[in-house]
């Protein structure tokens, strides 16, 4: 896998030579903490789903902060008033702009990898458990979130940024997942322009990782993930149901993104 990605990672650091000393061949095939999970589902015909959800890990999270940083420069150079740090960016055609599209686009690259491999580990783990031989590779989805694409909507060729959220191009295959404890969805996009041809990426949390953990006790979480095979202690705590939204809720409000294909419930859940 690191072979596929050791050229690009070669001249993103020619540039950026401090992104050398990111964790990056060696988070390779790593899950990650917080939501990032391995599960194992069944949808309502009873069929078996591996899923997982972890990203760029390390290395892109560097990358992301190195361009942040790079941005608020140019903009201290550039605009002397701007109201907000945050609102930094770069001038499409400038070299720090051309520069972050390469190293994102690296990014997920390394995300699709770290997760096939994962995937395939997965999978591997599961043949050496089941006796009885498998197909593994009926059918199978991967799809980004968190990240930025050049597409075009209404007759423009622009970036689009999808943060919580994933591509729901007309006939694409998705993934909407729920907390530990609650339903995830297989859906198909509708192209719905209006929305950028874009849905949910998840349940969303109605609560911060702190108040959870002040809020709920690990006996609320043992009642919360019921039928589930999970961790349940004082370290998943923030991962409670309960500090999500209701996934049919949010399925609801999107029924003009998406269409359902398939209904998954936890049976599994491997949390990072």
């Amino acid at each position: 896998m690191w072979r596929e990605l050791v050229a690009g990672f070669a001249r993103i650091t020619q540039k950026y030579p401090q992104l050398e000393r990111t964790n990056n061949r060696l988070h390779l095939g790593t899950l990650g903490t917080g939501n990032h999970f391995i599960e194992v589902c069944i949808d309502e015909a009873g069929q078996v789903w591996f899923m997982l959800h972890s990203g760029s890990r390390g290395v892109g999270n560097a990358i992301g902060n190195l361009f942040i940083e790079l941005a608020r420069d140019d903009m201290r150079q550039h605009i002397q008033n701007l109201p907000d740090r945050d609102l930094a960016y770069f001038t499409e055609g400038s070299r720090h702009f051309d520069d972050y599209v390469e190293a994102v686009g690296w990014a997920q690259d390394f995300a699709r990898h770290n997760r096939a491999l994962m995937m395939h580990n997965v999978v591997a783990a599961a043949r050496r458990i089941i006796a009885k031989p498998f197909v593994a590779d009926v059918e199978a989805v991967n799809c980004h979130h968190n990240y930025v694409q050049r597409e075009t909507h209404f007759g423009h060729t622009i970036f689009v940024t999808r943060k919580g959220a994933v591509a729901a191009h007309r006939g694409q295959l998705g993934i909407i997942p729920g907390s530990m404890g609650a339903k995830s969805y297989i859906v198909r996009g509708l192209g719905n322009e209006e929305a950028f041809c874009s849905c949910s990426h998840g349940a969303g949390r109605t609560m911060s990782r702190t108040q959870a953990r002040k809020h709920f006790t690990v006996a609320d979480q043992v009642r919360a993930t019921v039928g589930v095979e999970c961790r349940k202690d004082a370290d998943v705590i923030d991962e409670i149901p309960m500090a999500y939204k209701d996934i049919d809720a949010v399925m609801a409000a999107q029924s003009e993104l998406v269409e359902v294909v398939h209904t998954l419930r936890q049976v599994v859940c491997v949390k990072g």
